[in-house]
C-alpha cells in the first residue's frame, strides 16, 4: 500500500513536470517570432528604403532590431546560465556557436577587401566596437558581436567568483550603464558600456521570469502581463526613433517590456510568432545577420539607386541560401561538437559536485586531544 503511494505520487510528480517543460516550451516558441522580427527589421534597414528620408524609418529599425536581439540574448543566456552553472559547458557553447561563422566570414571579407594585419587582429579579438577605424562595409554589423562576447565573458566572470549572486547584480549593471548613457547624451551607443543595458535588460526579463526579484519582480510580472500589448510596443516603437531625444534611453526596457508581455500574458496566442515561417527564419537569423552585408558587395551593391534595388530580390535569395547552408551543414556540424564537449565538462561537473557533497557530508578526522572536552577539538 505504501509503495503503491509513492509510486502514485512520483508518476503525478513526472507528469507534472513534463506539463511545465510543455508550457515553458511554448511560452518560449513566441521567442521565436521576436528573433525573427529581429533579423528582418535588421535587413530591412540595410537593404530597403523604408519611406521618405525625412520619416528617418531606416535610423529607427536599426536599434529596434537590435534591441530586440540583445533582450532575447539576454533572456536566454540567463536562463539557462541559471539552471547550469558549469561555465567550461557554458563558453564552450556559446564560443561554437559563435566563432566559426563569425571567423569564417570575417575572414572571407577581410581577404575580398585586401585589409591589413591590423583588421584581422581587431575583428578576431572582437574589440571592433571600440576600434571603430578599422571597420569596413562587409564588417560593419559585426560591432553587435562584440557586445555579445563581452557579455559572456563579463556574467562568466560574475558566476565564477559568485555564483548565481553575481547574476543578481546585472540588473543593477544595466541600470549604471544607462545612468551612464543619460550622462554622457548617447541614444544609441555601438560601444559595450554604452548599449550593454539591453541585453542586461534581457537578463532583468530572465530573473523575473525565474522568479529571483522577490515582490518586486511579481509586481513586475503582473504589470507586464496585464497591460496592453499595444501600449508596450507603441512606446518602444517611439523609443527607437532618432526624434523622440532623450525618450531613446528607456528603448532597452520597453523593448524588455514587449518581449515580457508575450512572455506572461496567459489565455494570448500569438500566431504569428509562433509561426512555421517565423520559427525558420529564428534558425536561420544568425546566418542571416553576418552574410547579409554582402548585399554591398561588388555588383550587388554597384550601380544606381534603381539599380541596386532591383537587384535585391536576388541577393535576397542568395543570402537566404546561403543563409540555410551554413545553418544547417556548416554551424550545424561545431554546435554538436560544442554540445559534445559541454556535456562531457557538465558531466565532470555533476560528478564533482556530487563528490564534494559526500565528501562534506563525510565524518572529518579530529586533531583532539587525549582528554580533552568537545569545545577543544579542532577538525580539519
Amino acid at each position: 500500500m505504501h509503495t503503491t503511494l509513492l509510486k502514485t505520487v512520483a508518476s503525478k510528480q513526472q507528469v507534472s513536470a513534463i506539463a511545465e517543460k510543455s508550457q515553458q516550451s511554448v511560452r518560449f516558441a513566441v521567442l521565436d517570432g521576436w528573433r525573427a522580427v529581429s533579423i528582418l527589421t535588421v535587413l530591412a534597414c540595410h537593404m530597403f528604403p523604408l519611406g521618405p528620408d525625412a520619416w528617418q524609418l531606416n535610423e529607427a529599425a536599426a536599434p529596434l532590431g537590435m534591441s530586440l536581439f540583445f533582450t532575447l540574448s539576454g533572456f536566454l543566456i540567463t536562463s539557462n546560465l541559471w539552471k547550469n552553472l558549469c561555465l567550461p559547458s557554458f563558453l564552450i557553447r556559446r564560443l561554437a556557436r559563435i566563432l566559426p561563422l563569425a571567423y569564417l566570414a570575417t575572414i572571407i571579407y577581410l581577404t575580398l577587401q585586401h585589409k591589413s594585419l591590423e583588421y584581422y587582429v581587431t575583428h578576431l579579438l572582437f574589440s571592433l566596437n571600440y576600434r571603430t577605424e578599422y571597420g569596413t562595409p562587409l564588417t560593419s554589423p559585426f560591432w553587435s558581436l562584440c557586445v555579445e562576447i563581452h557579455f559572456y565573458l563579463v556574467i562568466t566572470y560574475l558566476v565564477g567568483f559568485y555564483g548565481r549572486r553575481g547574476i543578481l547584480a546585472l540588473p543593477l549593471i544595466g541600470l549604471a550603464i544607462t545612468a551612464w548613457r543619460v550622462h554622457t547624451g548617447v541614444y544609441v551607443g555601438n560601444a559595450t558600456h554604452e548599449r550593454g543595458d539591453e541585453i542586461l535588460a534581457g537578463v532583468t526579463l530572465a530573473l523575473i521570469y525565474l522568479d529571483q526579484l522577490g515582490p518586486v519582480g511579481r509586481t513586475m510580472r503582473r504589470w507586464l502581463a496585464t497591460v496592453p500589448l499595444a501600449v508596450f510596443l507603441v512606446a518602444f516603437l517611439v523609443t527607437c526613433h532618432p526624434a523622440s531625444g532623450w525618450l531613446q534611453y528607456f528603448r532597452p526596457y520597453l523593448g524588455a517590456a514587449v518581449v515580457g508581455h508575450t512572455l506572461f500574458a496567459t489565455g494570448k496566442r500569438f500566431t504569428l510568432l509562433t509561426s512555421q515561417p517565423m520559427r525558420y527564419i529564428a534558425e536561420i537569423s544568425y546566418a542571416l545577420y553576418v552574410i547579409h552585408p554582402l548585399c554591398r558587395f561588388g555588383w550587388f551593391g554597384s550601380g544606381t539607386v534603381v539599380a541596386k534595388y532591383l537587384k535585391r530580390p536576388l541577393t535576397l535569395l542568395l543570402i537566404f541560401g546561403l543563409a540555410h547552408l551554413s545553418t544547417f551543414y556548416y554551424e550545424r556540424h561545431w554546435i554538436a561538437l560544442g554540445k559534445l564537449w559541454s556535456d562531457r565538462w557538465s558531466a565532470d561537473y555533476a560528478r564533482g559536485s556530487r563528490l564534494g557533497t559526500t565528501l562534506a557530508s563525510a565524518p572529518r578526522p579530529s586533531l583532539a586531544r587525549p582528554g580533552s572536552s568537545v569545545g577543544d577539538r579542532i577538525s580539519i
